[in-house]
C-alpha cells in the first residue's frame, strides 16, 4: 500500500480577537497542515460547499451531532475543509452552531488540488470545488479514505453516502481498513 501524506499547505484563516474592536473582531491567521494534523489523529471530510443543501443538512450537522461517538474511536479532532474563504466558513459555522467540527478554509483550492480532488463544478456555477470526501488521518498520515463514485469535473450528481459520519463510524467501530 503506498503512504500517502496530506500536503503541506499554508491555510489562511481567520480568527476571533477580543483585542479588536468593532464589528468585525478577526484577525488573519495563517495555519499550516502540520498545525492541524501533526501528532493527532483525525477525520478530515471535504465538501463542495458552504451553505449547499447535502453539506449543511446532513453531512456537517451529522459529523458534529456525532463527535463524542469519534472521540470514542480515538479521534482528537473532525475538520471540514471546502474551496472557499475564511469568510464563508466562519459564516457558515456560526450558522451552524458548531461547538466541535472545526472549519479549515482551502480558499483557493491549493490543499484540494494537492489531495487530487479538485473539480469543476462549472455546471453548477461553483467553478472549482472539491469533490466529496473524508479521510481518517494519523500524524498527517492518511489510515482510511472514503470516496464518493463518480469523481468528475461538471458531474450530474452530488453522490453522498461513503464519506458520511455513520459509514466512517462504522468503518471505525469495526477497523475495516480502506486501503488510502
Amino acid at each position: 500500500m503506498t503512504v500517502r501524506k496530506v500536503p503541506d499547505v499554508t491555510f489562511r484563516t481567520r480568527v476571533r480577537d477580543e483585542a479588536i474592536e468593532g464589528p468585525n473582531p478577526y484577525r488573519w491567521e495563517d495555519k499550516t497542515t502540520a498545525d492541524y494534523f501533526a501528532g493527532k489523529r483525525v477525520v478530515l471530510f471535504s465538501l463542495p460547499g458552504a451553505f449547499t443543501p447535502t453539506c449543511s443538512t446532513f453531512q456537517l450537522p451529522d459529523f458534529e451531532k456525532l463527535y463524542a461517538e469519534f472521540q470514542a474511536q480515538g479521534i482528537d479532532e473532525i475538520y471540514c475543509v471546502s474551496v472557499n474563504d475564511a469568510f464563508v466558513m466562519n459564516a457558515w459555522g456560526k450558522t451552524q452552531g458548531l461547538k466541535n467540527v472545526k472549519l479549515i478554509p482551502d480558499g483557493s483550492g491549493e490543499f484540494t488540488r494537492k489531495m487530487g480532488m479538485l473539480v469543476a463544478k462549472d455546471n453548477l456555477g461553483f467553478g472549482m470545488r472539491s469533490w466529496r470526501y473524508a479521510a481518517v488521518i494519523d500524524n498527517g498520515i492518511v489510515e482510511k479514505w472514503f470516496e464518493e463514485e463518480g469523481f468528475s469535473d461538471n458531474c450530474d450528481s452530488d453522490p453522498y453516502g461513503v464519506s458520511s459520519p455513520q459509514n466512517i463510524l462504522e468503518n471505525l467501530k469495526a477497523g475495516d481498513a480502506v486501503a488510502a
